[in-house]
């Protein structure tokens, strides 16, 4: 990826064989309170894994993409925010290559909200 950020978070992934077939995992690794952790993420539906493919192409990181939103429920005036997260690379001619995600498990959620403060 060009102009790597000095404190970039990025999605690694790794290899696991399940029913003698090779598939990829997904995750964001950080420290939390001196305990290493990982955070398991997903693509929004099963049709994303081949976008990621296509998005980490022959590598094994890219870059962690937050998107802040906030939405407003009109009848109370309570204010939900979060984020949404994508996985991003760019090729050597700089073209952008981008699918979203989402944490796997509720306890991946917490992780990685832990990791990203």
């Amino acid at each position: 990826m060009a102009n790597k950020k000095e404190n970039q978070i990025v999605v690694e992934r790794e290899t696991y064989e399940k029913n003698g077939k090779q598939y990829f995992s997904y995750f964001v690794k950080g420290n939390v309170r001196g305990k290493d952790v990982k955070a398991s993420v997903m693509p929004l539906d099963i049709g994303g894994y081949t976008v990621l493919d296509i998005v980490f192409g022959n590598e094994m990181k890219a870059e962690l993409v937050l998107n802040p939103y906030e939405i407003k429920d009109e009848k109370t005036g309570t204010v939900m925010s979060g984020n949404t997260y994508s996985v991003r690379s760019v090729d050597e001619n700089g073209e952008i290559y981008e699918c979203r995600i989402k944490p796997a498990k509720n306890s991946d959620k917490s992780l990685l909200n832990m990791i990203l403060r």
